[in-house]
């Protein structure tokens, strides 16, 4: 956009032969501006997606699923080019604020991400490790919800498009697999596992309802409760349900079933990394630079992690002499594997002790936030099992966000189908990661800066953008902050918070391992037990994990060291100036950031202290 400038700097502009600066007024208009422009385009974008609108607590487009074909794709990114092209239209970034040009900068990328997502849309395992088969039916359970009639009717309406969502689905991994893009042999199993579970009980077989439908009869029994229908609504209601899952719904997922089982024999039967699809190598570069927005390679991702195992493997073994524990360390994670100590009964009165245990060490942890934080979160947390339905042994735990007005709480996940795979000595690090002043403290937070107003109103899709490695990151410094905070006291939980950190350096070495170096699953699984105590039964989770999300689980690590990076520079630059509630609030205040355009924030912070 072109500067307007008055009488007397035009002619300061004709003598200097150049541009003049823009004043402050114009850029605290310009960036206002951009802010208004930036909404209106995210609102525009928001539109587009009937799910995402849900998840924000919003019931525009209420009785539809998102359009998942390659058409919505392609039309979507189209979209963004042509949304960009107009923001540098419209906009010149030497006219805005610090904050605002972050925000032009930030939407020019979500174009090159996008576009790089593109290229390798049908490299995504679509029906892999939390797909729509499990993914739609978490959604409608635990995101939709029911307060009218009319959102009920909306529900069943939701229900009954499963069934053509799953069957766009099913030609886009038939696209895949002529591509010669397949999962691994195991994947198929699960994928069958999965939706037998789905779709065990009510209206079809086996005993008592199935997740989906047990929620819906519980939503249209509190309408009828609150006096918001009759019984005999309720009743033709609960029908329409039934039908809708039994005609429209099952008919989708036994085409699933029968494609998984027919297409089963081409895949690999072997566990094979990403490296061996065809473009594997490129696919794998390009998601690594999209998890850990950074340009680290492969093998500099490789060699980081061997270094952090060998790191940690020391405060390791003075954590075995300080617990009195007489032997190797090798010995040592056999005795954290295996001591009966560690491990709640493996059943449902274990995994209630497991939750108690959790929200014990959480509502501990509120307390001593505001010494450490600025910024508190607004919303509630709560912590639950993973329904059955996609509940599985070892699977890592994780978090749900909940809605920017805190109508819906935000959900930390256990799976604990195998209390044998769930130590009780990582139980308190792990609360930290996913509750407070992990997961649940960022993305509560980011969402809440919604509400604010003001010349440094952020635009709100980055209230709602996520990067992995900024997130994750997080989740991991998290932890290790708890630690000097004065939690994890006792020997035991020290290691434990150890254990969790060593987990992910770990996972440089074997993702990296996997989808570049060849590793098979074995090679994976072996360095991964010599290396750690993690349970047995958690570790071939993980690893399957890994190889069929490639990338993934490399930006944790890595966006625990980037931060905790910046963290000793404000500490070394500032001395008796650094205060933990203003660096938090400098990390979690302007929302999710790639982890360049973070350091450069915190740089400037560092500078702005200084001064002050």
């Amino acid at each position: 956009m072109r500067a307007i400038f008055g009488a007397g700097m035009m002619l300061a502009v004709l003598a200097a032969c150049g541009p003049a600066a823009p004043t402050a007024a114009e850029i605290a208009k310009n960036s206002a501006d951009l802010v208004v422009y930036l909404d209106q385009e995210y609102e525009e974008e928001l539109m587009r997606s009937p799910q995402e609108l849900t998840s924000q607590g919003r019931k525009e487009r209420y009785g539809e699923l998102d359009d998942r074909t390659e058409k919505a794709m392609d039309d979507e990114l189209a979209w963004l080019r042509e949304s960009v092209a107009d923001m540098k239209e419209k906009f010149d970034p030497e006219t805005l604020t610090e904050d605002a040009r972050l925000s032009y900068e930030i939407w020019e990328m979500q174009l090159d991400r996008a576009e790089k997502q593109n290229q390798f849309r049908r490299h995504r395992y679509i029906f892999g490790r939390n797909g729509a088969h499990t993914g739609l039916v978490n959604f409608m359970v635990n995101q939709h919800r029911v307060d009218e009639k009319s959102d009920m009717e909306a529900y069943i309406s939701r229900v009954a498009a499963i069934g053509p969502t799953l069957d766009v689905l099913i030609e886009r991994a038939k696209l895949a697999a002529a591509d010669g893009i397949r999962m691994p042999g195991f994947a198929y199993d699960q994928t069958t596992s999965e939706v037998a579970r789905v779709l065990a009980g009510a209206p079809f077989a086996g005993e008592g309802d199935t997740a989906l439908f047990g929620d819906g009869k519980a939503k249209i029994a509190a309408l009828v409760e609150g006096g918001k229908i009759t019984a005999e609504e309720g009743s033709a209601l609960t029908e329409q349900l039934r039908a809708a899952m039994v005609d429209k719904m099952k008919p989708a997922y036994d085409r699933l079933v029968a494609w998984v089982a027919e297409d089963k024999v081409n895949a690999s039967p072997q566990a094979q990394g990403v490296g061996s699809l065809p473009n594997g190598e490129a696919y794998y570069n390009a998601m690594l630079n999209l998890m850990t927005t950074t340009d680290m390679t492969a093998d500099e991702i490789h060699q980081l992690g061997l270094s952090e195992v060998a790191r940690i493997h020391g405060e390791m073994e003075k954590v075995k002499e300080e617990a009195g524990f007489k032997g190797t360390l090798q010995e040592f994670f056999a005795f954290m594997r295996t001591d009966k100590q560690f491990y709640l009964p493996n059943n449902d009165a274990g995994a209630q002790e497991y939750i108690d245990r959790a929200t014990k060490h959480i509502e501990e942890m509120k307390l001593a936030l505001p010494k450490y934080f600025g910024r508190l979160p607004k919303a509630d947390l709560i912590v639950k099992r993973v329904e059955p339905y996609r509940e599985e042994p070892g699977g890592a735990q994780h978090y749900q966000s909940g809605t920017p007005d805190g109508s819906r709480p935000g959900i930390y996940y256990a799976h604990l189908s195998d209390m044998n795979a769930m130590p009780t000595y990582m139980l308190e690090d792990i609360a930290y990661h996913e509750g407070l002043p992990g997961h649940h403290m960022q993305i509560s937070i980011q969402q809440e800066l919604e509400a604010e107003t003001g010349p440094n109103k952020l635009p709100k899709f980055r209230t709602q953008l996520g990067f992995t490695a900024y997130s994750e990151g997080w989740g991991l410094y998290s932890e290790a902050l708890a630690k000097e905070m004065g939690f994890l006291k006792d020997p035991y939980s020290h290691y434990g918070q150890l254990s969790g950190e060593i987990w992910r350096a770990i996972r440089l070495v074997v993702d990296t391992g996997i989808h570049s170096k060849g590793w098979t699953e074995e090679q994976a699984v072996k360095y991964f037990t010599e290396n750690s105590s993690i349970a047995e039964g958690a570790i071939a989770s993980e690893v399957r994990r890994y190889i069929t999300s490639a990338g993934q689980a490399t930006a944790y690590k890595i966006g625990m060291i980037r931060l905790q990076q910046m963290r000793d520079k404000a500490r070394a630059e500032l001395g008796d100036k650094f205060s933990y509630p203003d660096f938090h609030d400098q990390i979690l205040g302007g929302g999710a950031l790639p982890l360049p355009v973070l350091e450069k924030k915190i740089d400037r912070w560092i500078e702005a202290q200084k001064k002050a």
